[in-house]
């Protein structure tokens, strides 16, 4: 069966004054404010959905890259994912252009490259990847630690 998952948002007024909440139906995502200051400037307390997909795409990233090594019989310790999302004008419009994604892992027995190719073999895996994949460049950084 399929999962679904939903997030609400709510905005008021103009673009560049204006401001909104998001939140996902959950409960684990309490109410967050948003506004396009956040985005392009200083987050000033507020979120934005580029951070939020950075979030979900650190999230998914760390459960492929456990899978991943589980299967190579290396099941990591501790996985530090770091993802980056860069929101940039494209000609006339705003794109996310670029995820960077750092993980540092502590994993029992395995050598950095083992690793490295893991990461890189989890970051084609996960979901989200999929999801960017052809629109957004996804870049890796692996390291143990």
């Amino acid at each position: 069966m399929a999962a679904k998952r939903t997030a609400t948002a709510v905005w008021e007024h103009d673009l560049i004054h204006g401001h909104g909440t998001v939140k996902g139906t959950s409960g684990a995502l309490g109410e967050m404010g948003v506004s396009w200051a956040a985005r392009t400037e200083a987050p000033g307390g507020k979120t934005s959905p580029e951070e939020l997909l950075a979030a979900a795409h650190a999230s998914c990233f760390s459960m492929a890259l456990s899978a991943g090594l589980g299967r190579m019989q290396k099941p990591p310790e501790r996985l530090n994912v770091s993802a980056t999302a860069t929101f940039d004008k494209v000609g006339d419009g705003w794109k996310v252009t670029t995820m960077e994604l750092e993980v540092t892992g502590k994993v029992p027995n395995i050598t950095a490259a083992e690793f490295e190719q893991a990461a890189q073999a989890a970051s084609q895996g996960c979901p989200i990847s999929g999801a960017l994949k052809g629109n957004v460049v996804i870049s890796v950084r692996a390291k143990l630690g």
